[in-house]
């Protein structure tokens, strides 16, 4: 079976001098990912709570990249085994999930992020063919905006919790 010219799985790796469970609280927290990781996240607004764990927590996202086009989609989590790891599901504009996996290794935090979806949006599905690795590019550039982010947060939260 070939692969879908609109399809992408990109594999993102980070480590920071943290815990896991800090790492995790910053990424769960879905209303201030604008707050933090403003470079791609424009809004996000929980449309729907979920259960005690969280699963089937609804955030409605906009987002954007360094290319000039935004993204409107909802993340759904589906599976949750925080601080170790959670599942989303993407749907709206990209289709697919998202995969986090949080591993304690002595001091360091380290992250995995494994994002599986289509571009659905009408432009990048039709210049998906064209344009594939550009969009992977513009994916990977927003990654990084997030663990320049992230890394900034921790010291943030770290001092107001001292303060």
């Amino acid at each position: 079976m070939s692969k879908a010219s609109n399809q992408f799985r990109i594999v993102t790796r980070w480590k920071f001098k943290a815990t896991i469970e800090e790492v995790a609280d910053i990424l769960n927290d879905a209303p201030a990912l604008p707050e933090w990781w403003g470079d791609v996240y424009i809004s996000t607004k929980i449309v729907e709570l979920g259960g005690p764990n969280g699963v089937g927590r609804k955030v409605a996202v906009h987002s954007k990249g360094w290319l000039p086009y935004d993204l409107r989609w909802v993340a759904t989590l589906v599976e949750s085994h925080a601080p170790h790891s959670w599942t989303i599901s993407a749907s709206g504009d990209l289709e697919g999930q998202g995969v986090w996996t949080l591993t304690q290794n002595g001091l360091v935090a380290e992250v995995e992020y494994d994002w599986r979806v289509n571009a659905e949006k009408p432009l990048l599905k039709l210049l998906s063919p064209l344009l594939a690795p550009v969009f992977a590019w513009n994916h990977r550039w927003a990654m990084a905006r997030g663990e320049e982010g992230l890394r900034r947060e921790i010291v943030h939260r770290r001092l107001e919790s001292t303060a």
